[in-house]
């Protein structure tokens, strides 16, 4: 088997810029936000954080075979291709998107830290140690969570993606049923 650097190089080039845009969004608006949209703001990325994860565990687990049953069925076809190309699906949902996520939640708990305006560097030190923990661990808990349900029900999960991404659905429905 050959070694492609193509897709590699692809992603790097994709993650440097997804993390550029993310990062420069989540800096200019998080000193701006409320506590309370910035704990929005955090679970956000959690959650994306672990669906991309868990849609990347999903098609690296899958096996073709076990897609045959939904032949017929809306989203097949882009399932099918998403799971010939597991290594890219697998690399873009977990290391890619799931990846930034979690290091954006981090950023956007220091800065909600810092839009505590803690005075006492004891306590700022105490509260950006807590937030960070805190947001580690309910990534950690929730992609463990996530993982094992990705694994177990991936088909499940590549119909539902494909059935998300399928947009030409009815216009090859229309098709078939024109021929």
């Amino acid at each position: 088997m050959k070694l492609s650097y193509r897709w590699p190089f692809k992603v790097l080039f994709l993650s440097i810029s997804l993390s550029i845009i993310f990062s420069l969004l989540s800096q200019s608006l998080q000193p701006y936000l409320s506590i309370y949209f910035s704990i929005f703001i955090i679970a956000f990325f959690i959650f994306t954080s672990v669906i991309f994860d868990m849609i990347g565990i999903a098609f690296a687990s899958l096996k073709r075979a076990d897609l045959e049953r939904f032949k017929d069925s809306r989203g097949y076809i882009v399932a099918k291709r998403l799971c010939d190309n597991c290594e890219k699906v697998s690399s873009f949902g977990g290391d890619v998107v799931g990846d930034i996520c979690s290091i954006l939640s981090g950023a956007g708990g220091l800065s909600l830290v810092l839009n505590m305006h803690i005075e006492n560097p004891n306590i700022f030190l105490l509260a950006s140690c807590l937030v960070s923990s805190l947001i580690a661990g309910l990534t950690i808990f929730f992609k463990a969570l996530m993982k094992n349900y990705a694994i177990t029900n991936c088909t499940k999960v590549a119909m539902i993606v494909g059935k998300m991404l399928d947009f030409n659905f009815k216009r090859r429905k229309a098709r078939k049923n024109t021929k």
